[in-house]
């Protein structure tokens, strides 16, 4: 959602620099260095319509190998006990931190390979399947259609397979009506988090209500009641 880098000396900064350490400790290289909070590649952006290789199959498989490599590398992470998260909440056993914006605008790659993802400064506690489905939303992907052509996406009658084929890859054990379900309420949670942190001043957040994008949002929540479709 947010399309900037994580902030020096924001509230949540500490948090994130945290998580970023232990996943450069864990040896996981899909992630900026703390250092730097860059990674090797070239960065997608927010230029319209996406490029041709975020539509690509081979791509969609490398997002879900990303995320399923990432949850594995930050399952054992407890984040400090003063930890600020910019979407707020606690994590507890059974949480993990999720990057919670695992999007194209995002991605970095290196030719057509997926290098891994920035704009960490969303991240915080979820469960594995709410991080999932925010991916599925956004590489499926399962926005609203207009917004979805926008982007590029036009073949729509090939959603099932697409998502079918991301779960898959992650290796996710629930059926494909299960996760459109995790999406509706992923999104959903998404919508109200955005106008809350709009309410409290958060600057990125209000420009996004000034656009209408937690409207496009809903809108994509009420699509989904009725897909495949």
């Amino acid at each position: 959602m947010n399309q900037d880098e994580d902030l020096p000396g924001e509230p949540w900064t500490p948090a994130v620099e945290a998580l970023l350490r232990h996943l450069a400790d864990a040896g996981f290289d899909g992630a900026p260095p703390v250092e730097e909070q860059t990674l090797r590649g070239v960065r997608t952006g927010t230029v319209l319509p996406w490029p041709e290789w975020t539509r690509q199959d081979d791509t969609l498989w490398q997002v879900a190998q990303w995320l399923r490599e990432y949850h594995e590398a930050v399952a054992d992470f407890v984040p400090p006990g003063d930890a600020i998260w910019r979407k707020g909440g606690a994590w507890e056993p059974g949480l993990v931190i999720g990057h919670n914006d695992v999007a194209p605008y995002n991605a970095t790659r290196a030719g057509q390979r997926l290098t891994g993802f920035v704009g960490w400064d969303f991240a915080g506690p979820v469960t594995r399947a709410a991080d999932l489905a925010f991916t599925a939303f956004a590489w499926v992907p399962l926005n609203a259609r207009d917004v979805a052509f926008a982007e590029g996406w036009t073949a729509f009658a090939d959603r099932p397979r697409r998502l079918r084929m991301l779960l898959d890859a992650y290796r996710w054990q629930g059926t494909a009506a299960d996760m459109i379900r995790e999406v509706r309420d992923r999104i959903s949670a998404a919508i109200h988090d955005i106008r809350r942190l709009a309410t409290a001043g958060d600057h990125d957040c209000r420009e996004l209500v000034h656009s209408g994008f937690d409207a496009r949002l809903a809108m994509a929540v009420k699509e989904l009641a009725t897909f495949p479709g």
